[in-house]
């Protein structure tokens, strides 16, 4: 079951309900900025995991029209869900790092019974390709410049497995090896470790003990949680 932790007072709370009751995922944005866009990028995210976990979900958002063009460049799906719609099983907000110095306003906490989960700025720079992979690859509660970052290293790795998962995918198919399935889903259900995933997919790339067309079968599940178009040069290259 998905873990996360509630921005308003620091504990590890359930992000569904028994018996799979619908959840409301609300990202609350006002401004066209990278960290905007981030807030839109966990919420997708988080929408993502709990619908591979079987909850059903609404995502909520209401970005200006430059910033949902934005993410919808970067593969955020657009919200489908309303504000103010009818009361869902649980209700989760996601925004951005509150300035201590600033008070929240008063309608800021979702539904007593929800979770409010924080994403950290972004500042700097980066191509579009590749601010997807970066931003998973960073703890959404660490700040993250991209001036900084390692950019070279995510393009080397986003290509490299878009090239390896389009020669697997050749391969004969086998499922997800179980203690993979079960790491990855450990993984984004501990408070939607994304970075864990990602190291999770690293190992696989080069356990010996795993054919490729397991690897293929791993890396199109996981890229249901993320995103990135990993299934993207099927077909192009052979």
């Amino acid at each position: 079951m998905l873990r996360i932790t509630d921005a308003r007072t620091g504990e590890t709370v359930d992000a569904v309900r028994a018996r799979r009751g619908l959840t409301r995922v609300e990202a609350h944005v006002e401004r066209d900025d990278l960290s905007a866009l981030r807030v839109l990028l966990v919420a997708d995210v988080l929408a993502r995991a709990l619908e591979l976990g079987g909850t059903p979900v609404v995502t909520v958002a209401d970005p200006p029209a430059a910033l949902r063009a934005r993410a919808e460049a970067l593969g955020i799906r657009r919200a489908e869900g309303e504000r103010g719609g009818a009361g869902p099983a649980l209700h989760v907000r996601v925004s951005a790092g509150q300035d201590p110095a600033v008070p929240e306003p008063p309608d800021a906490d979702p539904a007593p019974d929800g979770a409010r989960v924080e994403v950290a700025p972004v500042s700097g720079t980066a191509d579009q390709a590749l601010l997807r992979m970066i931003l998973l690859a960073t703890p959404r509660r660490q700040p993250l410049d991209l001036d900084a970052a390692d950019l070279d290293g995510a393009r080397e790795t986003l290509g490299r497995w878009r090239k390896a998962v389009a020669g697997w995918a050749t391969r004969p198919s086998r499922p997800v090896p179980e203690h993979v399935r079960q790491e990855l889903r450990a993984a984004w259900e501990d408070d939607l470790d994304v970075p864990a995933v990602l190291e999770a997919l690293r190992r696989v790339e080069h356990a010996e003990d795993i054919p490729d067309g397991a690897r293929f079968e791993t890396y199109a599940y996981a890229d249901r949680l993320l995103g990135l178009e990993l299934t993207r040069d099927i077909g192009t290259q052979w």
